[in-house]
């Protein structure tokens, strides 16, 4: 059994969910303790027991410790199996965590699956429903993964009660990608929304990004939308969009800001501008939050991989030790944490 100190590097629940889905691609079996131990609140959260529970259930997994505070698991897989499948978070706890957890396994399952997860759509410190399906989702494609996703309705901190669908396909013929050099800016799109709340608040959040980023962006597209919701929230989602050598254009930066008491809709605009405009004007080929999402799969692509990102995280390093712990891959990293790095990696392929 393969023993992970869930303490280590970033020592959050990023540790636990890349060793559930290595676990069910590879079926080794793994134990993890001091589970988020140098966190306010150690051991598993609701959403992390979820996650769990959803890796069991593709993989007909034997588990122990599973329960909400735990700070150790045990968790063993069986094969994995596609079908349908519906998992409730039972908070705001990240739907899309979870659905990521579990999207690599089910793309090798051999047949389509369907996923309904409920939960926090729009929640702090995880991707938001944009984020997964605009920005991650589009590179999955161009990687070889099928799959489309839709939102039933959104889930914003802290009443949750969002619900994602996802229909996931068998991987077609997934290839290694090279992003080290920034290519030509094409345009930003923009996503404003709102919950239940004044649609005049998705409005100023517009107008201010089109103060922060208009003298950048050779063209500039917010969308202002309303979201059906159980709970309120708010919500501003930027993509920059960039042209390739092929002719096509890819999304490789996307930064999110989420509305909250007290907070401007000028100050939500002016969260997500400064990092688009931090990672415009890096040498950085892709944001740091795609570029560690992005481990996983190509660990998995045969060949070698090469990203530049904008800012290297600590999430990165502590994704390539738990990689390594299950496969025989080779990674470098160059560069040091919080600025533009360099990632090699080469991928094997699981049998």
């Amino acid at each position: 059994m393969i023993e992970i100190d869930g303490s280590s590097g970033e020592g959050g629940g990023q540790l636990l969910r890349s060793a559930l889905t290595l676990s069910t691609l590879t079926g080794k079996a793994f134990g993890m303790f001091n589970i988020r131990a140098g966190r306010p609140k150690p051991g598993l959260r609701p959403q992390h027991v979820r996650a769990v529970a959803a890796a069991a259930a593709i993989s007909r997994a034997e588990v122990e410790g599973a329960a909400p505070g735990s700070c150790q698991l045990i968790f063993a897989p069986g094969s994995i199996r596609s079908g349908r499948y519906r998992f409730d978070i039972g908070s705001a706890g990240s739907v899309a965590l979870v659905l990521q957890t579990i999207f690599l396994p089910l793309s090798l399952a051999g047949s389509a699956s369907s996923v309904i997860i409920t939960g926090g759509t729009h929640t702090p410190m995880a991707p938001c429903f944009e984020f997964l399906e605009l920005h991650w989702m589009a590179m999955m494609r161009r990687l070889g993964y099928s799959a489309t996703l839709k939102i039933d309705r959104a889930g914003f901190y802290p009443e949750g009660g969002g619900k994602i669908e996802a229909t996931i396909r068998p991987a077609g013929n997934p290839a290694p990608i090279s992003l080290t050099h920034k290519p030509t800016l094409k345009f930003i799109q923009g996503i404003s929304t709102v919950a239940n709340l004044d649609f005049q608040i998705a409005v100023r959040q517009k107008r201010a990004t089109f103060f922060h980023l208009q003298s950048v962006a050779p063209s500039l597209c917010i969308k202002t939308t309303e979201l059906q919701s159980p709970g309120k929230g708010t919500a501003l989602v930027l993509l920059a969009h960039y042209l390739l050598e092929d002719g096509s254009d890819v999304s490789l930066g996307c930064f999110t800001s989420l509305g909250e008491k007290g907070k401007p809709a000028e100050a939500v605009a002016a969260q997500a501008c400064q990092e688009m405009l931090e990672f415009i004007h890096s040498p950085g080929a892709i944001d740091p939050y795609l570029a560690d999402q992005l481990l996983l799969p190509l660990a998995i692509i045969p060949g070698r991989s090469e990203l530049l990102t904008s800012r290297l995280t600590p999430h990165v390093i502590s994704n390539i030790h738990v990689i390594q712990a299950f496969l025989p891959v080779e990674a470098q990293v160059d560069g040091q944490a919080g600025s533009p790095g360099r990632i090699r990696l080469t991928g094997i392929e699981i049998a």
